[in-house]
């Protein structure tokens, strides 16, 4: 009996280790084809490579070698026409190194250039479309040309005049430039209204109406749309903090702790929220309270003031010339 139990135990054992052998023998073999792929990619082979890099990523356990086969397989796929392969290498990449900046910066420069790949694509194949005009509407904001974006926005209504959000995207560039002009007030104030015809949720919309209705001193509208923001929007911290600071201001103190408590738990430094409720305390006599919550708007304060400055001195940082650099000799 015991010899039959040796020869199975010599069995188990025999098939163990030709079960690691294997296993040996085919990672040995993946990462002699990631290498190759490697290789290849890096020596401007990239048809060749790019079958292999897609195999090998996803199989290599070698971190640098993963590494290298995303960055290979995303400059591969960019530069040879293949835009879109470069999706499956930033899955990977943004997911085993989300803190690299060498993968970071190839993301940015891909997703840049997908993004414009894709407007390409849109302004060719549907040239007459609303989204054509949406996609210049939101550029154009992005350069703080206001007047063109609404412009933009208001060709969009021609084309269908009920499509959701595009009123409140015209409200904002109308009030966005500085210094608007009372009419461009009134016609944004407009649109935001009918926004809320079409969308009644549009919490955002909510919001901004109450934003104006602060700037004019009519502090019941102001509430009103303040109030609707929060309940459209549970998460939406500033309509809290414009909720309690319309109640203050109509000296309703006691409805005011309630929204900015709330405010304090979405923003817990801001320094805003901290004088806001210190104010509500105060106007209900909950003195301590209100003594507690003044602190805290100093010191947030100074924290706030703390990160800007280690912020600007970091950007000086960068801009300064390296002090130890020595000029280049004239010739």
């Amino acid at each position: 009996m015991d010899g039959v139990l040796a020869v199975a135990l010599l069995a188990v054992g025999s098939l163990v280790s030709s079960a690691q052998t294997a296993k040996q023998s085919s990672t040995a073999g993946s990462q002699s084809v990631a290498q190759r792929a490697a290789d290849l990619a890096e020596n401007g082979r990239c048809s060749e490579a790019l079958p292999l890099l897609k195999k090998s990523i996803r199989q290599v356990t070698d971190k640098d070698l993963k590494k290298r086969l995303g960055l290979d397989g995303v400059h591969c796929a960019m530069t040879h026409n293949q835009p879109y392969d470069s999706l499956d290498f930033l899955l990977v990449l943004t997911r085993e190194f989300p803190r690299d900046p060498e993968v970071l910066y190839a993301a940015t420069h891909a997703y840049s250039d997908l993004s414009l790949r894709a407007s390409e694509d849109l302004a060719r194949e549907a040239p007459f479309s609303y989204q054509v005009h949406l996609l210049n509407a939101e550029a154009l904001e992005l350069q703080g040309k206001w007047d063109e974006a609404a412009a933009e926005y208001r060709r969009i209504l021609e084309i269908n005049p009920f499509l959701p959000g595009i009123h409140a995207r015209l409200g904002r560039a109308l009030i966005s430039k500085p210094q608007p002009p009372p009419d461009a007030v009134q016609q944004a104030k407009k649109n935001f209204e009918e926004e809320l015809e079409i969308d009644p949720k549009n919490a955002s919309a909510e919001y901004v109406l109450g934003e104006l209705a602060k700037d004019d001193n009519d502090s019941p509208a102001a509430i009103r749309h303040f109030s609707r923001a929060t309940k459209l929007d549970t998460t939406f911290a500033e309509a809290f903090l414009g909720l309690g600071a319309a109640l203050i201001s109509a000296k309703r103190f006691s409805e005011a702790v309630a929204p900015l408590e709330t405010y304090e738990k979405l923003a817990p430094d801001s320094p805003t929220g901290h004088f806001q409720l210190a104010l509500a305390y105060a106007g209900v006599g909950r003195k301590d309270d209100a003594n507690r919550e003044a602190a805290l708007q100093r010191q947030s304060a100074e924290n706030l003031e703390q990160v800007k400055r280690r912020a600007a001195d970091a950007l000086l940082k960068q801009q300064a010339p390296d002090q130890g650099a020595q000029p280049p000799e004239p010739k």
